[in-house]
């Protein structure tokens, strides 16, 4: 069962749920909104390092999403169908024998 919390104005929230997956744009505007903050001089270097932070953490997740859009664009030029499941590794038949 999952545990309700109440925040500052009393209403209760389900602390199991999870915080919406931002979309691909979204995420690579707020890595340009990090990227232009720590271009700033007059920030604190505490502020520009966890900028820093969540930008290479940002990068890795979009460049993650990157390499699994380029995959299914292979497989789709190769003419092969997309899986079901995008964690299955997809067979495309490049090493069958043709006789």
């Amino acid at each position: 069962m999952a545990k309700k919390t109440q925040n500052s104005e009393g209403k209760k929230n389900d602390s199991a749920k999870k915080p919406e997956k931002k979309t691909f744009e979204e995420r690579l505007e707020r890595l340009e909104e990090l990227g232009d903050h720590i271009r700033k001089t007059d920030i604190p270097l505490d502020s520009a390092i966890k900028a820093f932070e969540e930008g290479i953490k940002l990068a890795r997740e979009l460049e993650k999403d990157l390499e699994k859009i380029e995959s299914r664009i292979e497989i789709l030029m190769n003419g092969a169908e997309v899986p079901a499941d995008e964690d299955e590794k997809p067979e495309l038949g490049l090493f069958d024998a043709e006789n």
